[in-house]
Formats: C-alpha cells, sequence, structure tokens
C-alpha cells in the first residue's frame, strides 16, 4: 500500500503528471488501474501497438471479442481499432474525474493511428478524426507521429479541434517543429472564430539516446545525454511561453502543448531502475512510465530537485558530446527513423496476431 510520501505523490505535488504506459484488460478487470489512480497519483495513459499486441497476445483476456466481432464482419486495422477502444473507453472513465477537476489538462488516455499513414496528411487526418469520433470519450489524445511527414497532419488534426499526442519526438528541434504545427493549428483556431482550448502533448523519446552512444563516449558521460536532451527542451518549452506570440494566443484561451517524456525505463542493467524518472521531475510536464518503472518509482524513487529550465547544464553536457564525435541532430534524425519504422513493424505484427487468433477462434 503507497502512503502520501512515496516519490509518485511528491512528483505529483511538484505539478508533473504521471502515466501509466501500458494498458490490458487484465488492469482493468481486476481494477489494478483503479488502484494505481488511487494509490501511486497515476493521471492518465498511453498506449501502442507493441502494448496492445502483447495483451492480445497473452492468455485469452480478448477471445471473446475477437470471436464477437470477427463473426460480425471485422478483420485487421477495423477490428483493432473496435478491441482497443473498447479499453481505452474504460479507462478514459477511470481518468474522466481528474479530466473534470483539472479543467482538461489532466486525466487522457492516447490511441495512436496506423503507423502507414506517416507520409499521407489526408489520410493521417481521416485516421485522427475517425478514431477521436469512435472513441465518443472527451479526454482521448490520438497519436500521431512527429516526423517531418506528418507535421502537417499535426496541424490539420489541431485546427480541426481533435487533442494530439505528438509522438516520437528525440531531439529539441523536433519538439520545436511539432510545437510550430500545434501553434499553426491554434492560431487559425482563433482566426477562425474557433475555441483555442485544444489540448495537446508533445512526446520526447529519453532512453533510447544512451542505447544509441553506449561504448561510444567517455564513460563520464555514460547515461547522460537522454537527460541532457531533456533539460534542453525543457529550456526551450519555457522561452516559448515567456514568447510575445504565446502570450497572445494565451489572452485568446490558449492553453500551452506540455512536454511529455517517453521511453523512461532504465535500458542498461547497471542503472538504477528509476534513473530517468527521479531526474525528471518537472513542474507541467508528463512522465509515461512502464508499469515496472511505475512500481520501482514509488518504492524506491527519489525527488530530490525539479529539473533546472535554464538549459546551462544540458549546454555543458551537449558540447561534451559533440566534442566526442556525436552529431546530435543527425542521430536524432536516425533514432526517429528507426522508431517510426519500429511502429511498422509493431503494426504488421499486431494486425497479423489479431488475423492469426481471429482464424483459431473460427475454427472453436
Amino acid at each position: 500500500m503507497a502512503t502520501d510520501r512515496t516519490a509518485t505523490r511528491q512528483a505529483h505535488e511538484r505539478g508533473q503528471s504521471l502515466w501509466l504506459d501500458n494498458i490490458t484488460r487484465t488492469l482493468l478487470d481486476d481494477g489494478t488501474l483503479a488502484r494505481y489512480i488511487a494509490e501511486l497519483s497515476v493521471t492518465g495513459l498511453t498506449s501502442n501497438p507493441s502494448i496492445f499486441d502483447a495483451a492480445i497476445g497473452t492468455g485469452n483476456t480478448y477471445d471473446q471479442s475477437i470471436r464477437a466481432k470477427a463473426q460480425e464482419g471485422k478483420s485487421g486495422e477495423a477490428l483493432f481499432l473496435a478491441l482497443a477502444l473498447e479499453d481505452l473507453r474504460r479507462a478514459a472513465d477511470l481518468f474522466r474525474p481528474i479530466h473534470d477537476a483539472t479543467n482538461q489538462r489532466d486525466g487522457w488516455v492516447s490511441m495512436e493511428i496506423s503507423p502507414l499513414l506517416a507520409s499521407d496528411t489526408e489520410g493521417s487526418l481521416a485516421a485522427a478524426l475517425h478514431v477521436h469520433r469512435e472513441a465518443r470519450r472527451p479526454n482521448l489524445l490520438v497519436k500521431i507521429p512527429g516526423t517531418s511527414e506528418s507535421i502537417p497532419a499535426i496541424e490539420e488534426a489541431i485546427f480541426a479541434g481533435i487533442p494530439v499526442n505528438v509522438t516520437l519526438l528525440f531531439s529539441c528541434n523536433q519538439y520545436l517543429t511539432a510545437a510550430e504545427a500545434y501553434l499553426r493549428g491554434i492560431e487559425r483556431r482563433i482566426a477562425a472564430g474557433l475555441n483555442p482550448q485544444i489540448l495537446s502533448v508533445a512526446s520526447l523519446f529519453v532512453s533510447r539516446w544512451d542505447v544509441a552512444v553506449s561504448g561510444k563516449v567517455p564513460g563520464d558521460l555514460h547515461n547522460t545525454l537522454g537527460l541532457a536532451i531533456c533539460e534542453q527542451a525543457f529550456a526551450a518549452w519555457h522561452d516559448l511561453h515567456r514568447s510575445e506570440r504565446w502570450q497572445r494566443l494565451a489572452a485568446a484561451g490558449a492553453v500551452p502543448q506540455r512536454l511529455l517524456w517517453a521511453s523512461t525505463g532504465t535500458k542498461d542493467p547497471l542503472a538504477p531502475d528509476t534513473m530517468y524518472v527521479d531526474a525528471l521531475v518537472a513542474p507541467d510536464t508528463i512522465n509515461t512510465l512502464p508499469e515496472k518503472t511505475l512500481l520501482a518509482f514509488a518504492d524506491h524513487g527519489t525527488v530530490a530537485r525539479a529539473m533546472s529550465a535554464d538549459g546551462k547544464s544540458a549546454r555543458v553536457v551537449l558540447d561534451r558530446f559533440a566534442k566526442a564525435g556525436i552529431d546530435i541532430e543527425a542521430l536524432a534524425v536516425r533514432l526517429q527513423q528507426e522508431g517510426a519504422q519500429a511502429f511498422v513493424k509493431s503494426w504488421h505484427q499486431l494486425l497479423q496476431r489479431i488475423a492469426d487468433k481471429s482464424n483459431a477462434l473460427a475454427g472453436d
């Protein structure tokens, strides 16, 4: 049983939202998600194809739903969307009191559109509209990757009034490009006389940076790149929200697009399992944690200080990486490309698993 002084509670009191990076029907059925909300200060949830692939492939929890939907004639992406939204609607309902109490700032769940649409602006927008409409919940974010090909779709989705989780961001520059798309979408809504209060988050991936440079830099730089990138982006976020441009939007009723720290599970088996979470506590941010990391943070995490917003220490660290021969921007592009390819692979695996399950259940 968690106490009021767990690290999760302390992070919450510092103004950070903790979201669970997982969803399974079992978490919903046995009350685990409700307990995380009540005891561990969890105020939202993210999902992705890999999470659903693992959930559907474990046991027979989804078999009845798959069989019923297959008998209705659903298959492929349509069947997956129906399955996923069954879970996400239930999760959204659990978070709805938080959503209402925070004036829509928190209490969100996320659903990803097909990564096969990454270079198709019209297709991405149509998929985002479809997910948003089918969810029938006000607290569902549609995940769209922040790749250069998808930036126009992000702007169009925001203009259309769809709450967006911009995923697969790695560098500060990639974050600022996503933020620019958000700002343009909001500015167009204001110009059109529409409500500018469309929520968005920008998801910056952390741990993959340190995996990518492991063994390629001096030992004292080990496991420092991901955190430096986050601090740099956090400083940029503050600079943006001090700008005259943002002040005009805020005066019209716009709400900030918050930074979300993603991929915060420690990949290095020799490093502390709460390394990233401990260091990334900062007000007005979100940390989405794998279940294992959430439980570790609640058990033995530390909240010593809030992350600096001036970016000074990040500049020192990033300069050292540059001197060590690491091209940050080139690596960011590579990581984003690899991430996009991994999303596509996971998507195909998920659809194949659903097809295999459907065929097997049809023979029962």
